[in-house]
């Protein structure tokens, strides 16, 4: 059931009112309430609006989750080579080309394994974090 409005419209505003009422051969009645209704009804700005704001959201999330990983890296990192240079004795001068060599080789194992692991799809990272028990999903956590 219909019911009854009264509006005031500028003269401008009734005129052309009229005429798209005739244009349309409808009712004046039927087109202002089609603009009416157009006009309370969410229009595609509205609603790419709205879908940009997720993908902003899902994007900052991402970008909270990466500042997280780096920050847990760096730190990681950082660790190591604290714990690297404060256990590692000196090599004396005779031994350094043996070491050298060495580390050459252990360097393109590592680059080995490294390429492996990213072809295959496996985390380290991602093995810490389950054998720590952290949730990924968890609030960022801001480096000290």
């Amino acid at each position: 059931m219909k019911r009854r409005l009264s509006v005031y419209l500028e003269p401008a505003l009734m005129a052309q009112l009229t005429e798209l009422a005739k244009r349309k051969k409808q009712t004046m009645s039927l087109v202002a309430e089609a603009a009416i209704a157009s006009f309370l009804t969410p229009d595609d700005l509205d609603r790419r609006e709205a879908a940009v704001t997720r993908r902003l959201d899902r994007l900052v999330r991402q970008a909270d989750r990466l500042e997280r990983d780096l920050a847990v890296s760096v730190e990681a990192i950082a660790l190591f080579i604290r714990y690297w240079l404060t256990i590692t004795p000196s090599i004396p001068q005779d031994f350094q080309a043996v070491a050298q060599a060495d580390g050459r080789d252990r360097f393109a194992s590592f680059l080995k394994m490294l390429g492996q692991r990213l072809a295959s799809g496996t985390k380290v990272f991602q093995e810490v974090i389950d054998d720590i028990g952290v949730d990924a999903s968890a609030s960022r956590t801001s480096p000290k």
